[in-house]
C-alpha cells in the first residue's frame, strides 16, 4: 500500500525472528520485564521508547517473545496505557506546532496545505480508532483545544 500524502510504495522492512520464544542468552524473567515497562510508563515514556529503552539497555529485543503479550497490553493490565494511541498523538502535536509555526508566519502557504494534509491525516486516523473502540465515539479532534491534549 502507498503512501496517503507522498508517492513512496514502503516496502523495505526488518523482519522478526523465525523463532517465537526468547534467545537462550536472555537472563532477564518475564516478571522483571513487567516491573520495567511498568517502571518506565510511570516515568512518562510511551510504548515505543519503552521498547527502545528495553532493547538498547536490557537486551531484551522482543517483549512479545518474552512475556507473552505485547507493551501496550501489559500496560493496559496495569492500568497505565496511554489515553490516546501513541501514533494519533504525534500527529496532533505535529498539527499543534505547525498551527504554532503559522501563527508567527501567516504567509507560509507550504506550511497551510501540509497542516491541511496532517489534519486529514488525524481525522481519518480518529475515525479508525473510534470504529476499533479505542477512542470514544464522542471524540472529535479540534484545533482549538487539541494543544491541550498534547500538552
Amino acid at each position: 500500500m502507498g503512501r496517503m500524502h507522498s508517492k513512496g510504495k514502503g516496502k523495505s522492512r526488518s523482519a522478526l525472528p523465525y523463532k517465537r520464544s526468547p534467545p537462550s542468552w536472555l537472563k532477564i524473567s518475564s516478571q522483571e520485564v513487567n516491573e520495567l515497562i511498568g517502571k518506565f510508563a510511570k516515568k512518562g515514556l510511551t510504548p515505543s521508547q519503552i521498547g527502545v529503552l528495553l532493547r538498547d539497555s536490557h537486551g531484551v529485543a522482543q517483549v512479545k517473545s518474552v512475556t507473552g503479550s505485547k507493551i501496550l497490553r501489559i500496560l493496559k493490565g496495569q492500568g497505565l496505557a496511554p489515553e490516546i494511541p501513541e501514533d494519533l498523538y504525534h500527529l496532533i502535536k505535529k498539527a499543534v506546532s505547525m498551527r504554532k509555526h503559522l501563527e508567527a508566519n501567516r504567509k507560509d502557504k507550504d506550511a497551510k496545505f501540509h497542516l491541511i494534509l496532517v489534519e486529514s491525516r488525524i481525522h481519518r486516523l480518529a475515525r479508525y480508532y473510534k470504529k476499533t473502540k479505542k477512542l470514544p465515539p464522542n471524540w472529535k479532534y479540534e484545533s482549538a483545544t487539541a494543544s491541550a491534549l498534547v500538552a
